[in-house]
């Protein structure tokens, strides 16, 4: 389905403060982007911190504070109708990231939602587990300007008021006629209702795979394939000399680092798998992880390309995120096929390689740092290199490592071709 033909839809988080709220709206917003569903969070703290500051105690977020409550129902209203005029504006999805804790102003938010036609889905967060909200109160909140030059433990005993204040009026989905996914400490259990649709069932399988755990996750493109080296593009060529040499650096890198656990993951063509050999560990080929498909233009050269077929050596040059190659596949089609590897991805707690191609590791990486999908094609995933990405709570850490010796692989002079087109 293309996501233009799904329906404009109002996700509403619901849940006590320091409960990951925020973390799930930006998973789910950097998700559906990547799919290509243009989405926007629309924080209400940040609303209430721009227009009224962020040193408020926190008996102003108590029900019996008035004025608290006056302002504070203010700006959430305010940040609902700016959703809603994003959508009026082309938008699809939009987040409503904001505590909605009562059944009363759920309704509120769901009745203005639906007089724009949109289809509202509410996703509550809860969580059981102290040790969880303890971090997420020391590891986010305590950065958060709210807190800005408080003492951490002051910080801390002041926050824990403010959500004791929110637990004293909290009520939890169980409306049997509203939409909603109720996750249980962060994706331990979760219960649905009413949750129909394409759309909507895609957020539930993305959801229950969705952890805090941190682990690195390793790209790194195969090593030089004889393709490469006689400037052809696709196919299912060995590696080179100076590939083989790769796939050796590749293997003494992870011994020295000595991960526990760690998950390989290649593409079934034998580039990847040659690349993978040398680490002497099981690794799961993925047809999905194959590099895009360049159909007619399969085993040609970037010149003959330019040459035999001008007219498509021109459309990739207007639109290469959409440019399909004919019998072949777009940068578009890839990031589809590449859905259940973002899921199960998101579902590993242990260190991931990948070994895989280009254009695919653009778009892996592009989902993994939020890069809109339509800069895939100019994303730099160079040959002989390990790039080491570490998720964070709101986007990923990364550090690039060159493995091959200057001396003996230096880079080929001029354009590779598998950088320069197929991408």
């Amino acid at each position: 389905m293309h996501p233009l033909d799904t329906p404009k839809l109002a996700l509403v988080m619901v849940g006590l403060p320091a409960r990951g709220k925020t973390y799930i709206a930006r998973k789910l917003a950097r998700y559906l982007c990547w799919l290509g569903h243009p989405t926007r969070v629309f924080n209400v703290g940040s609303y209430r911190r721009e227009r009224h500051g962020s040193r408020h105690p926190a008996e102003w977020f108590s029900p019996s504070s008035k004025e608290g409550e006056r302002l504070r129902t203010e700006v959430a209203m305010e940040a609902l109708e700016d959703m809603l005029a994003w959508i009026r504006g082309g938008g699809r999805v939009g987040i409503y990231d904001a505590t909605n804790t009562t059944k009363a102003r759920r309704r509120r938010v769901q009745e203005r939602c639906e007089r724009e036609g949109l289809k509202v889905l509410f996703i509550e967060s809860i969580c059981t587990d102290q040790s969880i909200i303890d971090a997420t109160v020391r590891e986010t909140k305590l950065h958060s300007p709210d807190y800005v030059g408080f003492a951490p433990e002051e910080a801390v005993r002041d926050f824990l008021e403010r959500i004791g204040h929110y637990e004293g009026v909290y009520e939890s989905l169980d409306d049997e006629t509203q939409s909603y996914i109720q996750l249980i400490d962060v994706g331990r259990r979760a219960v649905c209702n009413r949750t129909q649709g394409y759309l909507t069932a895609r957020l539930v399988f993305f959801l229950m795979n969705l952890h805090i755990t941190p682990r690195p996750i390793w790209l790194t493109r195969h090593g030089e394939s004889v393709h490469n080296v006689r400037g052809l593009i696709g196919g299912d060529s060995p590696l080179s000399y100076r590939g083989e040499l790769y796939a050796q650096a590749l293997a003494e890198f992870v011994k020295n680092r000595a991960v526990d656990g760690l998950t390989v993951w290649t593409s079934a063509l034998r580039r990847t798998v040659d690349t993978a050999r040398p680490l002497g560990m099981p690794t799961l080929p993925w047809r999905a992880l194959d590099e895009i498909d360049a159909g007619v233009c399969d085993g040609m050269s970037y010149a003959q390309i330019q040459k035999e077929l001008p007219n498509e050596y021109s459309a990739r040059s207007a639109d290469k995120f959409h440019y399909r190659y004919p019998r072949g596949e777009s940068y578009e089609d890839v990031i589809q096929r590449l859905d259940p590897v973002i899921i199960e991805l998101e579902r590993q707690q242990n260190p991931v390689l990948i070994i895989g191609h280009q254009a695919v590791l653009r778009a892996l990486y592009a989902y993994l740092m939020d890069i809109p999908g339509e800069e895939c094609p100019y994303l730099s995933i160079p040959l002989h290199t390990i790039i080491e990405l570490t998720p964070t709570a709101y986007g990923c850490q990364e550090k690039r490592l060159r493995l091959e010796p200057e001396a003996v692989l230096d880079e080929p002079s001029g354009d590779s071709p598998e950088k320069e087109f197929v991408r």
